[in-house]
Order: C-alpha cells, then structure tokens, then sequence
C-alpha cells in the first residue's frame, strides 16, 4: 500500500508540473494576447459575438470525428511536392520605390499575396517564417522558399488579417513590418496580439464585419468569412474576416480562410465586384468544407462575386490537410474551365499585372526538362 501511495503522488506530481509547464507555455508572446477592457467591450458589442465568442451565421456544426480524421490521417496521399518548387525571387531594392498606379500581385504562397493597388502596397496573411507554428524547432515546415527572405520586407503600406492561427498570423513577420510602419488591420480581438508583439496602437486598426478604413486614397473593407480563429485552443475568442480592397480605379478581394457560403454574394451587393479575387482553394476536407472551401466552391465564389480574374491561394506551402500536394491547383484549373472563370496560376514570387497578358503554366507538374510548360487546354 506504501508503494502504491508513492506512485500515485508521484503521478499528481508529474501531473502538477505537466500542468504548470503548460500554463507557462500558452503564455509566451507567440501565443498574443488577451482581449479586455475597452476591446473586449467592443467586441461585445458585435452582432457575431454570441455567449462570449465569436460565431458564424447560421453557427458551424462540426461533422468531424476522430476515427474519420485518423483514417484520413493515414491515408497514402503525396502531401508533399516531389520536385523543387520554383520560386521566382524577389528584389529588396523594388520595395525601396514607390509603388506605381495600376493592380499587381505577386503570391508569396500559402494565404500570402503582395498587392500593388493605386499606389499602395498591401500584405495579405504575410507568414515569412521557417514553419507556420508556435515553435520554429516544431510543426508544419515550409515546402519551399519566400521569394524574399523576412529581414527583407520594408515599405510596406498595410497588412490585412482574415485570422489568427498560426499559418496566417505570425509573430516574427508581424514584428519586422511594424518596425518599419506598416498598418495592420484585423478583425476584431486580435489587436490583443499585436499588442503583446509591440506593435504601436496607431498602426492597429480593429475591425467589425462591413467596417471600413483608408489608407492613402485606398479603402479597406473588413467582410464576412465563415471559419473559426484563436491561438490556444479553437475558442472562437477573435473575428475571423474577408477583405475588399478599393482603389480609386482598381479593386482586388481577399477571402482568407473560409467555407463557401452566401457572404460572396452579399459582398458583392454592398461593395460592387472586385478587379481580382485572391481565393482559398486549398487545406480542405470531406469534414471540413464548411469552414475549409474546395477549388470548385472556390470557382462558384469566384462567380458570386462577379469578380474578373480568380488568383488561387492556400496551398503548395504548409502540409495542411490529406489531399495530394498539387490537388487544389489541377482541381482548381479544372473548375475554372467548366465554370468559365478567368484563372491565373503563378508561381511563387511571379508578378500578375491586371491588363497585361498572362500566360499560364503547369508549373506545379514534375517535368523531365527545365522550366515550367504551358497550361495543356
């Protein structure tokens, strides 16, 4: 009996200490903030905040169950590229000039897109870290290169955040762009995290569902989204978001991380129809698809929007979700066809200029020689 009372306080020993080790580590700054005082009243105050968090309209109601994700988990799927990704490398020195008028975008992969609209840089999602991850000795590691390394980024104008998990909200990327005076906006609640990373309150800019800001002449609209957020657990403690960006003479939307659903039409009633749509079409499961769009959701959310040319994003980065590493992007291709959806597909670090011709290439195919091939019809 004396033997088993020492193992047994031996056990809430280890337990305690597993306990408090956790406790101390969901508290490092990579893990943000918390919302409160005149924030967490704010956010009170939002029609999608529902018994102390966040909520979609109509709520997500989970499908999933641990043996459908384990036996997904386990399948036999490539989720990794088998070939160099090529990355199309970017100049420092360009971001030291002046954006020029006009609509460019160059997707930095996964979530991340370098927008240049009417003289104005914005950031979508930026993640240049090694991993999208608390822990850089840990979790999901990059599948290729920035087309800029991290301690490169300056002069950028305004970052906007559709959410704060890890793959689209990262600590040492946000830090490196505050320095340099870069706006950030954001949804509501997550202001608690750029605070905790020193982030000058003057360059944050919390946002509600069909707020707006300006920057420059260019006005941000914060949009709905349907998904879910936080960095500790899935609490729900932050909004998620979609982003129209509008320039005097050019417009581009971001849709972050998002399930298909009717706020593609609804932004397109309030707001008009975007020039460009960067769209989600990666990171999807059979469970998920209501908080995680597919490619051919992404294609009817493409025509909702009356939008004019579909930029796929969220994929070929982070090893996310069970399908094969290039799945979104041929999925994708297809739909767009069968849908009538004007589609490009860059590679990492390529520049889409809006009114300039661009051809698409199956890059993302192993080739036996070099350089990337046409698109086949």
């Amino acid at each position: 009996m004396r033997k088993l009372r020492k193992v047994a306080l031996a056990l809430l020993v280890l337990l305690a200490v597993l306990v408090l080790a956790a406790w101390l580590v969901l508290r490092l700054p990579v893990f943000g903030g918390v919302p409160e005082g005149a924030r967490l009243e704010r956010m009170r105050q939002s029609q999608q905040f529902i018994n102390g968090r966040f909520e979609n309209t109509p709520p997500y109601v989970s499908n999933m169950s641990l043996t459908g994700e384990l036996k997904a988990w386990m399948g036999e799927q490539v989720r990794e590229p088998t070939f160099e990704v090529p990355v199309l490398k970017m100049e420092a020195g360009d971001l030291a000039r002046p954006a020029a008028p006009g609509l460019r975008a160059w997707w930095l992969g996964h979530a991340g897109v370098l927008l240049e609209i009417d003289g104005v840089r914005v950031l979508t999602d930026p993640v240049f870290s090694e991993r999208a991850s608390p822990f850089q000795f840990a979790g999901p590691a990059r599948l290729h290169p920035a087309p800029l390394a991290l301690d490169q980024w300056k002069n950028i104008d305004a970052v906007v955040i559709s959410h704060d998990h890890f793959d689209h909200l990262d600590m040492a990327t946000i830090q490196q762009l505050a320095a340099g005076g870069t706006h950030f906006y954001v949804g509501l609640g997550i202001g608690a995290h750029l605070e905790r990373w020193q982030v000058p309150a003057a360059q944050i800019h919390e946002m509600d569902w069909w707020d707006k800001a300006e920057i420059k002449g260019v006005t941000i609209h914060c949009t709905p989204a349907r998904h879910y957020s936080g960095r500790r657990s899935m609490d729900n403690s932050t909004l998620w978001a979609s982003w129209m960006i509008k320039g005097p003479a050019h417009s581009a939307y971001f849709s972050g991380d998002t399930g298909y659903a009717g706020h593609f039409k609804a932004i397109r009633e309030r707001l008009g129809a975007p020039e460009l749509a960067l769209l989600k079409v990666g990171a999807y499961g059979d469970t998920w698809l209501d908080i995680h769009m597919n490619p051919e959701a992404a294609a009817q959310a493409h025509r909702d929007l009356g939008a004019g040319t579909l930029l796929p994003v969220h994929w070929a980065t982070f090893n996310l979700a069970y399908h094969e590493w290039a799945e979104p992007i041929v999925r994708s291709v297809a739909a767009a066809k069968a849908q009538g959806v004007q589609l490009v597909t860059p590679r990492v670090g390529e520049k889409y200029e809006s009114g300039t011709p661009f051809v698409n290439t199956d890059w993302y195919r192993p080739t036996a020689g070099p350089g990337p091939r046409r698109q086949s019809p």
